[in-house]
């Protein structure tokens, strides 16, 4: 009968199904970052690194409500990523851990610490908090709490890029969580039928909310997901500042080529609890210690640089700058008044189209 079925098809004259590239993007070598390269991503992956520590201070002392989740440990991912792109030309989103990102962005961490405490000043000007922050000037768009939901948008973002012609292509972020998701699945259809020019990007931090990759994914090579689909994916060393980097001029490549989509899943892990007030108990102190000693991206950075020579003194008064950064933030935050209450009505949509 499937044989009938077959002819039967054949007999209408039907065009034979879309050919669809089978070609592989090449590995990704490891980046060969000039001391002016290095340097700047260490000073990146510090801030964000030294931004996340205060955030978590004043969370515990009340000033920032709501969810808070720090991106200790994972500053590699965004660092490496996005300083291949072109802000105001290609666009970022990603989930709730999204403080990093909008610092590796080069957004301002006094607006970016003021919406955290949900002060007026704030980028979403006190609304979004910690997990809902956004810069349309610099094609940052979000921070979305709903696990998956950014997939979905980020296909529309470089959907947006295609149609216009502005050369611009779409990172978009998920975790090892939200891999699971239908959404995601429909996104990788859509975006290979009409190669769209997005980079997926699985930050693979091992434990989602909580559960460990291995129980939770029945393939936990995540980087295989998009096979189905024919969109090809790259496993990638996250905690390394300098292969994130490599593996982003690839994606880019294939990506401004006209090639489609394509996966990079980033295996990086996260220091602190799933938010400040998970006390993180599915795994021992002793595996996390590990991580730290062993792959810790900013302290393989900082080898790096004194083996091209930084000095250590140069190293510390770089520190000393990113504090007072960090420290004016916070100070411009606890300053800053919070909104005021007609901001209630505001942005709300309340007509009909």
């Amino acid at each position: 009968m499937a044989k009938a079925a077959t002819r039967a098809s054949d007999d209408t004259g039907s065009p034979p199904p879309p050919t669809h590239n089978r070609e592989r993007p090449p590995e990704p070598q490891r980046h060969q970052a000039s001391r002016e390269e290095l340097l700047e991503y260490y000073r990146q992956m510090l801030l964000i690194r030294r931004f996340e520590e205060r955030a978590g201070q004043l969370y515990g002392l009340g000033l920032i409500g709501g969810f808070c989740h720090l991106y200790i440990g994972q500053e590699a991912v965004a660092v490496g990523l996005q300083s291949a792109m072109e802000p105001g030309k290609d666009s970022v989103i990603t989930g709730y851990r999204d403080h990093g990102h909008m610092l590796a962005y080069g957004i301002d961490p006094k607006v970016i610490m003021a919406e955290l405490t949900g002060r007026a000043a704030g980028i979403s000007r006190g609304k979004g908090g910690s997990m809902h922050m956004f810069s349309v000037e610099h094609k940052f768009y979000g921070g979305h709490g709903i696990v998956g939901a950014q997939v979905s948008l980020g296909t529309g973002l470089a959907f947006q890029h295609k149609y216009s012609g502005d050369g611009g292509v779409c990172l978009a972020y998920f975790g090892d969580g939200a891999a699971n998701q239908g959404q995601v699945y429909e996104s990788f259809n859509m975006a290979e039928l009409w190669k769209l020019p997005i980079i997926y990007v699985i930050e693979n931090n091992q434990y989602a909310m909580g559960t460990s990759v291995n129980r939770a994914s029945a393939e936990d090579q995540l980087y295989r997901r998009g096979e189905s689909f024919r969109i090809p994916g790259l496993q990638v060393d996250g905690m390394d500042v300098l292969a994130v980097r490599g593996a982003a001029t690839t994606a880019l490549d294939w990506v401004r080529s006209g090639k489609g989509p394509i996966l990079l899943e980033l295996k990086t892990y996260r220091y602190r609890g799933h938010s400040m007030s998970d006390p993180a108990k599915y795994r021992s102190r002793e595996e996390v210690q590990s991580v730290r000693d062993k792959s810790d991206p900013i302290e393989a950075v900082k080898r790096e640089l004194a083996a091209a020579g930084v000095s250590e003194e140069e190293l510390k008064k770089l520190d000393s700058d990113i504090k007072k950064i960090v420290t004016e933030a916070a100070d411009f935050a606890e300053q800053s008044p919070e909104p005021e209450a007609a901001e209630l009505y505001t942005d709300v949509l309340v007509e009909t189209y």
